[in-house]
């Protein structure tokens, strides 16, 4: 796929991002990760809803700028190391939705069996306990769960899906916020019920806290 294209699809997924509720002002960041091996990412400081192929910056894997007009998200370092622990990941969709960042800020995982439908699609989605964005510590405390999953809610702070596509990182995105807002209109109720047969349960992997 032509760097061209790339720019066009990262720009529709942001608008997409956008208008979903999935961040606001200059929310999250995105990334894909290019042919030659090298990423091109959001910029920082871009409201998704507004951002347009022009906007987005080529870094190499260590978070230097190759080409592009404005600065790459200071968030980046999240994405390399996502980038590097996963060798078939392509693209990385970073977002504050607000069910499941109300989760991260409660401190409470999404390992419940309750959407057999996100189980068979996503598994278990652990909690990353707190780390200062933009930071080496950050990233340490993703460390554990890159290899084990492709959705972190990271703790006070949001969410992060990948996968082999952009299409794939973002539905993943779009699988994640329903499941949270179920999740807590069951709290509401008083009533949580999981349902999962031993094969469903398996997927919900141990390591979940």
């Amino acid at each position: 796929m032509s760097e061209e294209k790339l720019r066009q699809d990262i720009t529709e997924i942001c608008h997409l991002v956008y208008r979903k509720g999935f961040v606001a002002a200059t929310d999250g960041n995105i990334s894909v990760r290019l042919p030659d091996g090298n990423v091109m990412c959001t910029p920082t400081r871009c409201n998704k809803g507004f951002v347009k192929p022009s906007d987005l910056v080529v870094i190499d894997m260590k978070g230097n700028k190759v080409r592009g007009e404005r600065k790459p998200s200071s968030e980046m370092a999240m994405h390399l190391l996502i980038y590097e622990m996963r060798p078939e990941i392509m693209s990385v969709v970073h977002a504050h939705p607000a069910g499941a960042t109300a989760f991260a800020a409660a401190g409470i995982p999404l390992n419940k069996a309750l959407i057999s439908e996100v189980v068979l699609a996503v598994g278990c989605i652990p909690l990353a306990q707190y780390g200062t964005p933009g930071t080496p510590e950050l990233t340490d405390e993703l460390k554990p769960f890159i290899a084990g999953f492709d959705a972190l809610l990271m703790s006070n702070h949001g969410v992060v899906t990948y996968g082999k596509k952009l299409e794939d990182a973002f539905n993943l995105m779009d699988t994640v916020e329903p499941f949270a807002k179920i999740s807590i209109y069951t709290k509401i109720l008083g009533k949580e019920i999981g349902r999962a047969t031993s094969e469903l349960q398996s997927r919900l992997h141990l390591v979940c806290r």
